[in-house]
């Protein structure tokens, strides 16, 4: 189980580094686009590449952010639970995060094939969408991965 548990984490931070990398070129593309623009020359579908890369980043954080618990939790009600209730209510939301993790991911799947055969494209640069669809339930795919991980570590009692 510490193999597959590795290996998602590995995953994560691959698909941390990439979402690192589209940030950086997020920040490149608007300062270029922004001092550009005071000379009357900006880049053409800045916009459009900035937004797409919004959706890298963001899709691509959420499975590094749970798995690392980086998220926002109120448990102020669970620290007064007995750990066998706590754990049960942990394992219970997890399951609903992965079942609505799956939903999401199969929709972006049904999207981005849509995407494909309509040949949608962006409107100033005509980029593909497809492939950004694809990625963000990729990302969806991953994070209901890590949510069954936080369960195998809560049944092992490895989680908090």
């Amino acid at each position: 189980m510490k193999g597959f548990l590795d290996g998602v984490l590995k995953i994560n931070i691959v698909m941390q580094a990439i979402a690192g990398i589209s940030l950086t070129f997020m920040i490149a593309l608007t300062t270029m686009d922004v001092i550009l623009r005071i000379f009357g020359k900006p880049i053409p579908g800045a916009v459009e590449i900035i937004a797409i890369c919004g959706g890298v980043v963001i899709g691509f954080t959420l499975p590094i952010t749970s798995w690392m618990r980086g998220h926002i939790a109120v448990d102020f009600v669970l620290n007064w639970l007995p750990t066998q209730a706590k754990s049960l209510l942990n394992i219970v939301t997890r399951c609903v995060g992965m079942g609505l993790c799956l939903i999401i991911s199969w929709n972006s799947m049904k999207i981005g094939l849509g995407f494909w055969k309509g040949a949608e494209v962006s409107g100033t640069l005509e980029l593909p969408l497809y492939p950004i669809a694809y990625a963000l339930a990729a990302s969806f795919l991953v994070l209901s991965i890590v949510l069954f991980c936080d369960i195998l570590k809560i049944l092992r009692g490895s989680y908090e």
